[in-house]
């Protein structure tokens, strides 16, 4: 079932059970993992650019559609709070410390869970470590860690450019950056998309992060380096060790995650279309535009949690409740027909949602397109020949509530 029967004379007034009557949506589960797309775009002919749904275990939610609406949510913090603390659901005890959305959705003591001068002092020392970490060379370590993960395949003439590339390319990186042992590293990649899989097993694996940046952050505070673990213990605005270990698992997973997957997407692009991989091969055409167009049609987080409402208010004509919980459309924003008319390039236009927006707005862009670039760049510098081994209509993709992620991308080359 897609859509779940709701009439309850009990829900809180305001909340999206309550308002609107009956139906709503479920963005998790089966009938959500094929065509999410298809679900926005209903949902945006049912409601306009806000719509109420149903996050894992039906806990309600408005879904922000509207690109326009998107951005006055992401802009104004003081209508639109990271601070899950106010979250109506949570405050009375109708969300456990064990539901699978708090991983996601709920209150950490870092930089995204916090508004004004606590966010202030916090976003600070990650945006002065990441700059550190980007100027140590992360396009050197991006160039030998994709030599190596080629180094894999490359007397094989195929590979899953997904499971074999995309999905540990990334990770690898962030162990130089973070001061991670490559084998906790590779440990780690199953874990950061259990995360965004939701589930039972997203609050073991949560689990396992933290623990193995525990031992990261300890050990950092004895044996310190030139890595971001140590900026972190090191910045004068003196984090504790709770706000050290994460702002380690925030970079870990935002960064791991939608850097793999877009680099999946630039690949798929580039395999799908003779064109573009043609210019980028002559020169042509370079690979920030490929992926400026894939932020645009299929940005790595679909959806972006959560914001929640200081107080009532009027949102794409919905009553929003003080407390009530809202949920960021990138990719249904980014092609809002209000804004994007179908078939105009948007080459050269980077007002895409792809990095949310705001004071969040995503401090570590210039590292994931720093990987993506020498990922690219060195794959086809490496393999000779490189083709999709399947017609493009065969791959396959699997979305959850937050993500929609190529499944594989079978390759040939010669060897």
């Amino acid at each position: 079932m897609n859509e779940q029967t709701l009439n309850d004379p009990d829900a809180p007034r305001g909340c999206p059970v309550a308002h609107g009557g009956a139906e709503l949506t479920r963005l998790y589960g089966p009938d959500a993992a094929t065509d999410p797309q298809a679900i926005y775009e209903r949902l945006r002919k049912e409601h306009g650019s806000v719509a109420p749904v149903l996050l894992e275990g039906d806990v309600p939610a408005w879904l922000v559609l509207g690109y326009r609406d998107n951005r006055r949510v992401l802009d104004n913090p003081r209508q639109f709070s990271r601070d899950a603390r106010i979250w109506r659901d949570w405050r009375e005890g109708r969300i456990a410390e064990s539901h699978p959305l708090v991983p996601m959705v709920g209150w950490r003591p870092d930089c995204v869970s916090q508004d004004g001068e606590p966010h202030r002092r916090l976003r600070g020392a990650v945006t002065d470590g990441l700059l550190a970490a980007s100027s140590r060379g992360v396009r050197r370590h991006a160039t030998y860690f994709a030599n190596q993960q080629i180094d894999v395949f490359a007397d094989a003439g195929r590979a899953d450019l997904v499971a074999d590339y995309a999905e540990y390319l990334p990770m690898l990186v962030l162990t130089r950056i973070l001061g991670l042992p490559k084998a906790d590293g590779l440990r780690l990649v199953e874990s950061c998309a259990q995360v965004f899989k939701g589930g039972e097993d997203a609050l073991v694996h949560n689990g396992h992060i933290m623990q193995i940046l525990a031992e990261l952050a300890e050990r950092k505070r004895s044996e310190p380096g030139s890595d971001f673990t140590t900026a972190l213990l090191e910045h004068p605005a003196a984090l504790d060790e709770e706000e050290v270990v994460s702002h380690l698992r925030l970079v870990l997973i935002a960064a791991h995650t939608t850097t793999s997957n877009l680099l999946a997407r630039v690949l798929q692009l580039l395999l799908t279309d003779t064109a573009r991989l043609s210019g980028l091969i002559s020169g042509q055409l370079n690979v920030s535009a490929v992926v400026e167009e894939v932020m645009w049609n299929t940005p790595p987080l679909a959806v972006l949690p959560g914001r929640f409402a200081t107080s009532e208010l009027e949102l794409g004509g919905h009553d929003i409740e003080e407390g009530d919980l809202l949920v960021l459309g990138l990719a249904s924003g980014n092609v809002d027909p209000e804004i994007r008319e179908e078939g105009v390039a948007v080459q050269g236009n980077q007002s895409h949602l792809a990095f949310s927006s705001g004071p969040h707005e995503c401090p570590g862009q210039s590292i994931g397109q720093s990987i993506i670039e020498v990922g690219v760049n060195v794959l086809l510098h490496r393999l000779t020949g490189l083709r999709l081994a399947v017609p493009p209509e065969e791959l396959g993709s699997t979305a959850s509530t937050w993500e929609f992620r190529l499944d594989s991308l079978p390759v040939e080359f010669a060897v």
